[in-house]
């Protein structure tokens, strides 16, 4: 099994979509008299790194070391990314900016501990050519040096097609897999990574199916795995846990670990950061997903975006695995 002390060895590169996830915490005891909506009284305010930063942070909370590859603005919202990069000691020379592209801001607002609004500020377009070709010549420098890398596209026009097939090829020039987490509608985008980790939802969309059953769900699974070229799959299924997709292995399913459910936001970050730092360590596929599994198990039940600590892993592992 996992030993994962030994996860503060792993060097994991994220390249992906950063932001800023904004909370406005507060309590709710009337009806507002203008429109038939609740009235918020705000008491306190809080944010955190969110996007492909959420999965910086679960990585940096497992003690691994991390590098960081994506685009930020120069407004306070970007500002914001630089300072908590510098407080979780990661450097910001992978970041990048465009001149009209901002940092991607999305707002809570969470009352009695129930998420009642969200607001997003953003811009999703293409990066231009000048970008792909700086970030692509960060990616040739500091590939070499890492163990996994994880790709963490939000959708907002970072990963590009090319950028992905570039991502590869530097991989496996270097022999590093490269696990990503999908938002795009065609999977042949991430054609040949070595692990696509996407919700049922995306699953269904990406095949072009309703997914309302367990064999759906395995028709879904594998139309993807023969689109994207892929040697394994990993579909999370929310309260129904998860399931593997491995060439010439039979599908395997792996319950949900969550007893309790506040907030999903951030459950595909968990999973996809522990699942790399498992196989990263050397753990097979099975192993690293099921301790993934009980990471994300771990922050449902928590209210915002949120990590799981070394000692509640260890707990949780010790309580349900052998």
């Amino acid at each position: 099994m996992i030993d994962i002390d030994d996860f503060c060895k792993v060097s994991a590169l994220v390249i992906g979509d950063l932001m800023i996830d904004e909370y406005l915490w507060g309590s709710v005891d009337r009806i507002s008299p203008e429109a038939p909506v609740m009235v918020v009284s705000v008491e306190k305010q809080t944010h955190t790194l969110g996007g492909a930063g959420n999965v910086i942070n679960n990585l940096k909370a497992m003690g691994a070391n991390v590098e960081a590859i994506g685009m930020a603005g120069t407004g306070s919202a970007g500002r914001m990314i630089a300072e908590k990069f510098e407080a979780l000691g990661i450097s910001t020379d992978g970041i990048i900016s465009e001149p009209d592209r901002p940092t991607t801001r999305k707002t809570r607002v969470v009352a009695s501990n129930q998420q009642v609004l969200r607001i997003d500020r953003e811009i999703k377009k293409q990066i231009t050519r000048d970008s792909f070709g700086r970030l692509v010549k960060i990616m040739a420098r500091k590939i070499p040096e890492v163990d996994v890398i994880i790709l963490s596209d939000y959708d907002k026009g970072l990963i590009t097609r090319e950028l992905v097939n570039e991502t590869v090829r530097l991989a496996e020039k270097h022999q590093i897999m490269v696990l990503a987490d999908p938002k795009a509608l065609d999977f042949s985008k991430y054609e040949k990574v070595s692990i696509l980790t996407p919700n049922r939802k995306e699953a269904g969309i990406a095949a072009h199916m309703d997914i309302r059953s367990n064999e759906d769900l395995i028709k879904a699974g594998q139309k993807i795995m023969a689109v994207a070229r892929l040697e394994k799959l990993l579909i999370t299924c929310g309260k129904d846990g998860m399931m593997l997709f491995e060439t010439n292995e039979a599908p395997f399913a792996i319950a949900s670990k969550a007893c309790q459910v506040f907030d999903v936001s951030g459950a595909g970050d968990t999973v996809i950061a522990l699942l790399g730092l498992g196989l990263a360590v050397g753990a097979s596929f099975k192993d690293s997903a099921k301790v993934a599994n009980e990471a994300a198990g771990i922050v449902v039940a928590k209210v915002g975006t949120a990590t799981a600590s070394i000692p509640e892993l260890k707990q949780a592992l010790s309580v349900s695995l052998p």
